[in-house]
């Protein structure tokens, strides 16, 4: 008996703590691999995740999500990437994409670091509803 593998198009991954982490990395990897077939696409898209998938743990006292979903219009190929929560929400965003800010005590290159990564990059928040990133990174033709 041979077993059988269906790939997803869709992903949904829940982050609530530290050790979360590595498993959206290897998740995001293993999703953008197998439809992209790409190393250098699926390690950008993995390291914009774990950016996201860090700062879901590390400042929101529930977490989020992480949610992917494979595009392919035909024309155009690539993946959608989500990170949402509901959290305190992100007092001053300008601040807060400002490189080397950091309330975490890190490098403070996440969100920037996210937005550099993808090839669209839009963040929502507002104080005590939560943040919104949608972030997408599509393939180039070769």
């Amino acid at each position: 008996m041979t077993a059988t593998h269906t790939m997803l198009d869709a992903l949904t991954l829940r982050v609530g703590h530290e050790g979360d982490v590595a498993h959206v990395i290897a998740s995001v990897m293993r999703f953008c691999n197998e439809h992209a077939h790409d190393g250098v696409f699926a390690a950008h898209v993995a390291t914009a995740a774990s950016e996201l998938a860090n700062n879901l743990w590390m400042h929101t006292p529930d977490g989020g999500e992480i949610r992917l979903h494979w595009l392919d219009s035909g024309k155009r190929r690539g993946v959608e990437l989500r990170a949402d929560d509901r959290g305190p929400g992100i007092p001053d965003l300008a601040l807060a994409m400002t490189e080397g800010y950091s309330t975490g005590g890190g490098m403070g290159c996440g969100l920037p670091g996210v937005e550099r990564l993808m090839d669209d990059f839009d963040i929502r928040s507002e104080p005590g509803s939560g943040t919104h990133v949608l972030a997408h990174k599509w393939l180039r033709r070769r």
